[in-house]
């Protein structure tokens, strides 16, 4: 994992975005800063696939999985689910995050590929009364579970919906208030579990 290399370009992008929006007092969001909050909401669900790939994989070693858990938990905001579907079911069951990166720890195969892809905005960002802004990343999952004997034994690809949270919020660097804009993940719904 580039563990150092995704640290350090969110950093940065977020100095960078912190230093544009420090300038803005106002919960508008013009085009440009759009633009650069969409690219930080694209990024931290991919952050989030690369999250569950290593969560997911049998030869990731516990305590290493456990920090990465808690890496995937700083995308959310509190009380956030994922559903969870199969072919075998037709229900779709929700997790709250921490319970569903613990299962998918102890997925009962030998290995497993998780692949998230088509990740893209399918609604705008629109702001709400309390001045949070909304929208909508759909990704499509495609998950495999192998046996050592058998080889692959279960597969599906679900499409997943994901709300994306962006609020200003401000801090404090060398005595002065910076304010910018926060991207965070909330629940994963799953709208369709297929073949």
């Amino acid at each position: 994992m580039k563990k150092g290399i995704s640290i350090i370009s969110v950093i940065c992008f977020l100095a960078i975005t912190s230093s544009l929006f420090a300038q803005d007092k106002q919960d508008n969001i013009s085009p440009g800063r759009k633009q650069a909050i969409d690219s930080l909401a694209l990024e931290k669900v991919r952050d989030l696939s690369k999250y569950i790939s290593i969560i997911g994989d049998k030869k990731t070693q516990w305590s290493e999985a456990q920090r990465v858990i808690e890496r995937a938990m700083e995308l959310f905001m509190e009380n956030s689910e994922i559903g969870v579907s199969s072919l075998s079911r037709p229900d779709v069951t929700n997790y709250k995050i921490r319970a569903y990166f613990d299962r998918l720890m102890q997925l009962n195969y030998d290995r497993v590929n998780i692949d998230w892809y088509k990740i893209q905005y399918v609604s705008d960002l629109e702001r709400q009364p309390d001045g949070t802004y909304v929208g909508v990343i759909t990704i499509y999952q495609r998950f495999q579970g192998f046996d050592k004997e058998k080889g692959l034994i279960y597969e599906d690809t679900t499409k997943k919906d994901i709300t994306v949270y962006v609020k200003r919020k401000e801090t404090q660097i060398g005595g002065r208030l910076i304010g910018f804009w926060d991207v965070l993940l909330g629940d994963i719904r799953v709208k369709e579990t297929s073949k």
